[in-house]
Formats: C-alpha cells, structure tokens, sequence
C-alpha cells in the first residue's frame, strides 16, 4: 500500500510540476529571496533603520537569544495612547479622503493636549510638547509630533541609500516562521509622516509635506521584494497613509507643477496588479516548501499544525493519522494546494487588460467550497490549514491599485487647472500634456468615470468591487462611518467649497 500510494503520488505531482513549469510557473521557494545587497548601500542596514529589529534579529536575520535589551528602537514613533482620552469624534485611523473628510487636526490637538489619565501607569511627565498658550491646530500637531524629528530626519538622510533588504532568515526549514519585526515600526513612522504632512500643508510648510509624502512612499518600497503577504499588506497600508496627504494637497490647491509632476511619476511606479500575482505566487512556492518539510520530517508539523497546547484525545487520533500519511499523500497535497493557488492568479486575459476583477474572489470562493466537499479527502488536508484568503488580498490590492491610478489622475487634473484655470470637461484633454497614459478602471478596464461639479470641483471614480456604477455613491459603514469598499464605488472627490 505504502510503496503503491508513494509512487503514484510522487509521479502525479511531477508530472503536474512540469505542466506548470512549462507555462513559466516557478515553484521554486528559493527563487523568491531577494538578492543579496552590500552592507554600505543597504537601507535596512542603516543604524536608525537596524533599531527596529537589532533586538530580536542579528544583521543575518537569525534570532538572538536572549534578545538585546539595549536596543531601542527609534522606529517606534507611537502616538496612539492609552494614558490619554479619545475625543468622541476623533478617528484613529485617517483615511478620509475615500469620502472626503480632512484628517481632524483639531481632534489630534485636543488628544495631544490633553492630560494623562489616572491609574494607569501613566508618566508623570507630557508625553508629549506642548505651548503653555494654544496655537493652531497644524501648529499644536507639529509641536507634538516635534519630538520625532531627530529619528525622522535621520531616516530621511539613510533613505538616500536606494537599496533595501531586510535581515530575514530565508533559510527558516518552515518559511511561515521568518520573523518580520519591523513592519510594525514601518507602519508607525508611516502613521507620523501621514500626521505631520496633514498639519504641514495646514501650517503652509507645503515643501515639507512633499519631503514626507516621498519618505513614506519610499518605506512602502523598502520592503517591496519580501515574498511574504504581510509584508505587502503593510506596504498597502503605508501606501494609503501617504495617499491621504497627497489628496489633502489637491483639495487645497497646495501643489507646484514640479511637485504634482513628481509625485505623478512615483505614483505611476507602482504597480499592485502584478504585486498580487507575486504574492500568490510566492505565498503557493512557501508552503509548498513547508509540505515538502513536513514530508521529509513528519514530526515537525506537531507545532505547526496544532501549536504546542496540551492535546486531547482527538487531536492525538489526528497526530497519530498525521504520522501514518504515506510520503505520496504529500505529493497529492502539493497538487491540490497548487491547482488552487493557479486559480488565485490572474488569468492571461486579465493581465493584458490590467484589470483585477471581483472574478477571482468567485474562483477562489469555488475553490474553497470544492475543498469543504472534499475534506474527508487526505489529499485536501493541508488546503485549509495553508490556503489564504485570496479573495480579501485581491479586494485590498484592487482598491489600492485604483486609489494609486485616481491620485495620478488627480495630479494630471491639478496640473491641467494651473494651467487653464479650470478642470477639463473631459478626461481625454490630459493625454499625453499632463500624463503620459490615462490609467483605466482595474475593475473592468474601461475609463475612470469623471465628471466637472457645480461647485468647479470634479467627480472622479472606479465601479468599485460590486462592478457597478452607482454614480459616484460612497457607502458607508454603520456606526463607525467609514466606507465599505465592498459596496458602492470607489471615489476621489474634495470637500465642497
């Protein structure tokens, strides 16, 4: 039984391997590790960027046991507080440009002003500067956050080193335990620079708001090769951080050609349709390389699969099923896992028309359901446990994908205005003057929707993930007020004069 499930499972998964490799598909884990870069031009090397993993991680990615209490980490730019009380109508999270709401400057004052609370371990000390006398709000803000222009301005010389590639240990036998500390201190310093950008174009210092905006998008790339989906995901997250400042500039008309024109070109470098693809990608190459693992070991997927709690009777009926697979299952895992991260990519037809479609989430959706009907199936057992939710990243992706093409957008429309005016009646009159290719819908291809409003403004928006034109309708939430990108469409609109 062993020698016959073992020979056909093995030959099944190469000839499927070559089916796959024949198309171009790498499988390959170790083909999607960054390349090497030299120590005197890395970024993540430098000694502010190397604070905010130095503690648990040497320069080679290995963990460092006991961790080195001296670090400190300088990326830790924490503003959010539990000493401090929340303004009711304060958002923590700014990303209003989705419905045309300003980051809340004068919430942020009040939260910063504020005084410690009781009881809770709180300094005894301000947390953060303030003026005996209250200034502006923009004025307040930049005093606050003044406390963080040491680290940030270091930051800002080391970003001139072009490359980056942070220590992660690549060679982890289970590529799911690389430990990627810094993404956390990159999405805080992303938090600030959002912040001080916001109050600097308030506060009329609208060249350093442009500095910041170029620093966070330039974090977003530090970290642009690593094969692993959180990082991407917090690269889409640093990247809508930068977005809302960007707009704030428009709506304001706080932009100069050259700045529009440069920040039209950073944003047209990005590219998350095929960012998707990588992910999937790379995510299908790790755990293949993890059942690989388990095939060879058999006793390392004690801790992966279950964690290392106490086991009840039928988690050690499982385990000992577990340990009497025949090395040939693994091989049928690896297919069932690979056929359903094939129908998480792109299909070649939506890649010549760089869209991202709500179609993928279905294929996904189908083949999930396959896998509850087939969960019985020792083929299917590792599916569940290893297969992301593709259909949530390909959502994420498209919104930040049609967000990056509106500010482009927004930036030809700017430009065109400081030329004429006013707003083009159209679209069409930015080519090739103002922007080189006008970027299409993601969701279906077509043109952006755009049209002039009654208040010399515009209205310019995707179809969104419903795929349908709702005429430039933001569906919000209940109760916490932000926007659904899953209904309604996705708009680029300013606050009415």
């Amino acid at each position: 039984f062993y020698g016959e499930e073992n020979w056909r499972g093995r030959h099944a998964w190469e000839t499927y391997k070559r089916e796959l490799e024949a198309k171009g598909e790498v499988l390959d884990w170790s083909k999607f590790i960054p390349p090497p870069v030299p120590d005197t031009r890395n970024f993540a090397l430098t000694p502010i960027v190397a604070s905010c993993y130095s503690r648990i991680l040497d320069k080679n990615g290995h963990r460092i046991e006991p961790q080195n209490t001296n670090v400190v980490n300088r990326l830790e730019m924490q503003i959010y507080s539990n000493c401090r009380e929340w303004p009711t109508n304060h958002d923590r999270h700014p990303n209003g440009w989705q419905h045309g709401v300003e980051i809340d400057l004068a919430g942020w004052q009040e939260y910063f002003r504020s005084p410690t609370l009781p009881n809770y371990n709180c300094p005894d000390t301000n947390e953060f500067p303030t003026s005996p006398q209250l200034q502006s709000p923009a004025a307040d803000v930049l005093l606050a956050l003044s406390k963080f222009d040491p680290a940030i301005e270091e930051l800002r010389q080391a970003s001139a080193l072009l490359h980056s590639r942070f220590p992660l240990n690549y060679d982890e036998p289970l590529p799911q335990d690389i430990l990627p500390p810094h993404l956390q201190s990159l999405k805080l310093c992303a938090g600030v620079l959002q912040l001080r950008a916001a109050a600097e174009l308030q506060n009329g210092q609208n060249e350093k708001a442009f500095d910041d905006v170029k620093l966070a998008l330039f974090l977003a790339n530090s970290i642009h090769d690593e094969p692993v989906e959180i990082s991407q995901m917090v690269r889409a997250n640093i990247i809508g951080n930068a977005i809302q400042p960007i707009w704030e500039g428009l709506a304001g008309h706080k932009w100069t050609e050259t700045q529009l024109e440069e920040m039209e070109r950073e944003l047209a470098g990005l590219n998350f349709l095929s960012d998707y693809d990588f992910v999937v990608r790379s995510q299908r190459a790790m755990d293949l390389q993890s059942i690989d693992h388990e095939r060879r070991t058999h006793n390392a997927g004690v801790s992966f699969m279950f964690g290392d709690e106490s086991y009840d009777f039928r988690t050690r009926m499982e385990l000992f099923y577990y340990h009497s697979f025949p090395s040939g299952w693994f091989y049928q895992n690896n297919i069932t896992l690979a056929r359903a991260f094939q129908q998480s990519l792109r299909t070649d037809s939506e890649v010549e028309k760089r869209i991202l479609p709500p179609q993928i989430a279905q294929r996904i959706g189908y083949v999930m359901g396959e896998t509850d009907f087939h969960h019985r199936s020792s083929y299917y057992f590792y599916l569940p446990m290893l297969f992301p939710d593709f259909g949530k990243t390909a959502r994420i992706f498209a919104f930040r994908q049609a967000s990056i093409d509106m500010a482009r957008t927004a930036c030809a429309l700017e430009r065109y205005r400081l030329a004429n005016g006013v707003y083009p009646e159209t679209l069409g009159a930015l080519a090739p003057r103002f922007i080189e290719k006008l970027p299409h819908d993601v969701i279906n291809g077509q043109p952006l929707h755009y049209r002039r409003t009654d208040d010399r403004r515009f209205l310019l928006y995707s179809v969104g993930w419903n795929e349908t034109d709702d005429g430039g309708v933001v569906v919000l939430i209940p109760f916490n007020e932000v926007p659904d990108v899953e209904k309604g469409d996705w708009v680029w609109q300013y606050p009415a004069k």
